[in-house]
């Protein structure tokens, strides 16, 4: 597995993560683990986004890392 494939699918874990949290927020009751959840959700948006220029520059910048 290359590191362009294992960069990618830490990305679409995150995303899977990312629509759990979103699920668990609209469902629950407690607004105080609605806050929380919704919190995870931003940190998650924002390795998220870091990681998609991560891919971006491997596919760009390593031809080598491509999957």
């Amino acid at each position: 597995m290359t590191i362009g494939s294992q960069v990618k699918g830490c990305f679409s874990s995150l995303k899977s993560a990312e629509a759990t949290l979103s699920l668990l927020a609209n469902k629950t009751q407690n607004q105080q683990a609605k806050q929380v959840y919704e919190e995870a959700q931003t940190i998650i948006d924002d390795v998220k986004d870091d990681l998609q220029k991560q891919v971006i520059y491997l596919v760009k910048e390593e031809p080598q890392y491509k999957s």
